[in-house]
């Protein structure tokens, strides 16, 4: 299928490896400029060599000053028309032993480096009449964990801010949408499970199937981890011209992980 991608620039950042890696090799087969980000020239490194033509930033979106230079870089390249909002952290952690410090640290990281991307590239996909912006929230945006409430609450305030983000694009070509992924099979998940399976003593397989998504996660219809390229896809789609009537809109690759009728 011809995603209409060719001659599109996007950004996408954490795309060094899981879901964000997915896309940007989606996007780049699509015929898309792909333009990767990391921290550091050694995490990007390996899918650059990967992808021929693509570019790639690099900084720390955790602050404001990493997150304007990779403003800067990214501008220096050319234009942007899709931007991924795909960097994040995750980590489980009892409720009451989650400090200010590390709420502040998943705000910062989770939700504001999109926040200040999106404010600085925006503008310019408005003055030319057409763009792409794209949340990765997940579905711990409507059905926190109570073993990560602190992530949680990020992927909640990212559905907001790409919510009322929809709103200033009335009348235009541009769009602004949430991906909301369900237990996905990325690098973070997989030492996850295999640390967390050898401190229960079973084998990865049986934690995952008789553990894991009969306790943690028992709504789910899947039964099993998505892999990051199931979850591109639907990136991949947002982001085309093809999908210019989805504006505003939460769009769920949970397999079911949420029970709702919507």
């Amino acid at each position: 299928m011809d995603y209409q991608l060719k001659g599109k620039r996007a950004l996408i950042t954490g795309s060094s490896k899981g879901i964000g890696k997915a896309a940007a090799k989606l996007l780049h087969e699509e015929g898309a400029e792909v333009i990767l980000h990391g921290r550091s020239e050694q995490s990007v490194g390996p899918v650059l060599k990967e992808l021929r033509g693509a570019k790639a930033v690099y900084g720390d979106l955790a602050n404001a000053e990493g997150a304007a230079n990779v403003v800067r870089q990214t501008e220096a390249i050319g234009p942007v028309d899709i931007l991924v909002n795909n960097a994040g952290i995750f980590e489980p952690k009892d409720f009451f032993q989650i400090p200010d410090e590390d709420w502040l640290r998943f705000y910062e990281v989770n939700v504001l480096s999109g926040v200040r991307l999106s404010r600085a590239l925006m503008p310019g996909m408005l003055e030319r009449d057409w763009g792409r912006i794209i949340f990765i929230s997940s579905e711990s945006g409507i059905n926190t964990p109570q073993e990560m409430i602190h992530y949680g609450m990020t992927k909640t305030a990212q559905l907001a801010v790409s919510r009322g983000l929809a709103e200033l694009t009335k009348g235009t070509r541009v769009t602004v949408n949430s991906v909301l992924p369900g237990p996905t099979m990325s690098d973070g998940v997989d030492v996850f499970v295999e640390s967390f399976a050898r401190s229960q003593n079973v084998d990865r397989e049986k934690f995952e199937k008789e553990i894991f998504f009969k306790e943690a996660r028992p709504t789910s219809l899947l039964q099993r981890f998505a892999d990051p390229l199931e979850v591109a896809h639907m990136i991949v789609y947002i982001a085309s011209p093809l999908s210019s009537a989805t504006n505003g809109a939460a769009l769920r690759v949970d397999g079911v992980g949420v029970k709702s009728i919507i």
